[in-house]
């Protein structure tokens, strides 16, 4: 009786701890994102800093283990995306300022046969005719005098709006890669102020934590950039295939909305029968639907599930609903962070579930969250540093660990 009495209150002790640690989570998830709405304008050369730590890190970290500075690791990894982003606008964009041009020559023709595709669907459908503008009423339209100022007080607000977002472009492109570099270089050093901030009791499980959310993260961010190339490259070629006019900028809006999951293939595949239709012949559209459907098959069946071996299981349906609530919270910027930021969730509480709960060992642990358990459950001594992993591992945290 007695036994059974102290089963009971440890299973109602662990369900209280736990219980009110998911507050304490959501309380800080909450922050977290007031302070991303609120400081908006930092977020976006952050999350670009986080992408180039997490491509280059594995890099710079192999040639620091080489005696190689990481200063000049560094330098080395961003040398290497720069000549690779060279190398592909010599090969990329000639074709895309054709592509333009030729956009920019046939559009009448695309607005206009467009405008009487859906004209002809709402028949087809049994509504009544729908009306729409040719390309010549929507420029006479735009030069009537009586209307240019509302257009000139559109085009005064969409400037400001522009301005903003240019200001937000270089913040982007300029202080994100000079964050990453100088983040890069003292990596170690952050590491190991960060893991300070724990209890010296917990610090090992903290650790531990910390790269089986770096394994997910990480592998999540470095693959699904792999991942939208390959779907971009196969998009556009398969609509080159088909002879489907501007192939490669639609390939490449494609294969750039797949850093986003399930987005790029369904988007260039709408791209590819819109245009297909307002440009070619029926034929066209339903090879272009075949070929978005079947580089949307490639990609779930073979593609993703060989590039993104080490990532937190999320059902489709919890993907989906986490993408559409960052949406509305932070914009563009909360769709690129939600995966990797469910996942992150789904990482902490899981493991404080089955490990405080349950009673599960960390390994036991990782292999209930983890598809494929990497050398982060099987290293996490070796390498107890958490986060993304260093080179110098703290003697006292292994110390406590293997206690």
């Amino acid at each position: 009786m007695i036994e059974r009495e102290q089963d009971l209150f440890s299973v109602v002790r662990r369900i209280g701890i736990f219980s009110w640690s998911v507050i304490g989570m959501a309380l800080l998830v909450a922050l977290f994102v007031y302070l991303l709405v609120q400081g908006r304008v930092i977020l976006a050369p952050l999350l670009i800093a986080i992408v180039f730590i997490f491509v280059l890190n594995p890099l710079v970290g192999s040639l620091s283990r080489r005696g190689v500075p990481r200063v000049i690791g560094t330098a080395i990894g961003f040398v290497i995306i720069l000549a690779g982003l060279v190398l592909l606008g010599f090969l990329v964009i000639p074709s895309v300022i054709d592509q333009a041009i030729s956009f920019t020559e046939t559009f009448p023709e695309i607005f206009d046969n467009t405008s009487d595709q859906v004209s002809d669907l709402s028949v087809f459908l049994g509504f009544e005719r729908v009306d729409l503008w040719t390309y010549d009423e929507l420029v006479t339209y735009l030069n009537d005098p009586g209307n240019q100022e509302t257009i000139t007080g559109f085009l005064f607000g969409w400037l400001r709006g522009v301005t903003a977002g240019v200001f937000e472009f270089i913040l982007v492109f300029l202080l994100g890669p000079v964050l990453a570099f100088y983040l890069l270089i003292d990596l170690p050093n952050v590491q190991e102020r960060l893991l300070a901030l724990a209890p010296q009791r917990n610090r090992a499980e903290t650790a531990y934590v910390g790269r089986e959310v770096n394994t997910a993260v990480g592998g999540f961010l470095r693959g699904q950039l792999l991942v939208a190339l390959i779907v971009g490259v196969l998009l556009s070629s398969g609509y080159w295939l088909i002879d489907l006019p501007f192939w490669l900028l639609i390939g490449m809006v494609g294969g750039f909305l797949n850093i986003v999951p399930f987005l790029g293939p369904w988007v260039g595949g709408i791209l590819g029968v819109v245009v297909a239709i307002a440009t070619t012949d029926l034929t066209t559209a339903i090879w272009a639907t075949v070929v978005a459907v079947a580089v949307q098959q490639i990609d779930n069946n073979f593609v993703s599930p060989t590039v993104l071996r080490a990532t937190v299981r999320l059902h489709p349906a919890v993907t989906l609903l986490v993408l559409v609530l960052a949406g509305a919270v932070a914009g563009f910027w909360g769709i690129i962070i939600a995966v990797p930021l469910a996942a992150t969730v789904k990482i902490i509480v899981g493991h404080w579930w089955r490990t405080r709960v349950l009673g599960e060992s960390w390994e036991e642990a990782s292999e209930a969250l983890i598809v494929e358990p990497t050398s982060a459950a099987r290293s996490a001594k070796d390498e107890p540093n958490g986060g993304i992993a260093s080179e110098d591992p703290d003697p006292k945290v292994e110390e406590s660990q293997d206690d």
